[in-house]
């Protein structure tokens, strides 16, 4: 769930596409290509959602559950995301502003759950863990380069192709933390990697939130003008 929205933080970014007044996703990209890669995306991640939750539980692991959740959270904001397409950019950073809280509510329950797994003592299964996250990987993996070219766009293509970059590196964690669990018969590497997904989640859910307001404070004040 890492976030990187510029290349480097230490230089402005008002000079490349993630500036906020960047030119109109719409002018750069084929709208029924952008449409059928969030339908793509939407089924992929509602998909593996109800397969990570279900084996989450099942395996007793913290960070299958955290990445079952952020697939949840995805599923939602590509939903949105096909709901705002072609509408104005005031429309479309407003969305990107409610994908980012719902990154940031997400990661919040990530981290409570992950301190109930830690105060419990639970021992997930390696075996399970390692098999979904590495087809979630497979999954997703296609799902971030299909939505690669969307990159540069404004702040709700952004947060999309944000989500699905952060899913993938999401799930090679999960590998792994089923790697350690397995070689140390713990459960900790379980909880090391599920609250290192929440702290990056609440990163990531506050630069595209920070990114929305400024795009949609530009729109506003060039209506003005």
């Amino acid at each position: 769930m890492l976030v990187v929205i510029c290349e480097s933080v230490a230089m402005p970014c008002c000079h490349d596409s993630c500036c906020p007044s960047s030119t109109p996703p719409s002018t750069n990209h084929d709208g029924r290509r952008w449409h059928r890669a969030l339908w793509i995306a939407l089924i992929v991640n509602g998909g593996f959602f109800l397969t990570e939750i279900v084996a989450g539980v099942m395996a007793g692991s913290a960070s299958l559950q955290a990445d079952a959740l952020d697939f949840f959270g995805d599923t939602a904001n590509y939903a949105i995301s096909l709901t705002v397409t072609g509408i104005a950019l005031t429309w479309r950073s407003r969305a990107a502003l409610l994908k980012g809280a719902t990154m940031i509510a997400f990661a919040l329950w990530v981290l409570g759950n992950t301190l109930w797994h830690a105060w419990s003592g639970t021992l997930p299964h390696a075996d399970t863990m390692g098999l979904i996250g590495a087809l979630a990987l497979l999954a997703n993996g296609g799902v971030a380069l299909m939505l690669y070219r969307f990159r540069s766009g404004d702040a709700n293509m952004r947060s999309v192709w944000i989500c699905s970059r952060n899913d993938a590196i999401g799930n090679l964690a999960v590998l792994l933390a089923a790697l350690g669990v397995f070689g140390t018969g713990t459960g900790w590497p379980d909880i090391i990697v599920a609250f290192i997904m929440g702290g990056l989640g609440l990163h990531g859910g506050t630069q595209i939130v920070r990114h929305a307001i400024a795009e949609t404070t530009n729109a506003g004040t060039e209506l003005a003008a």
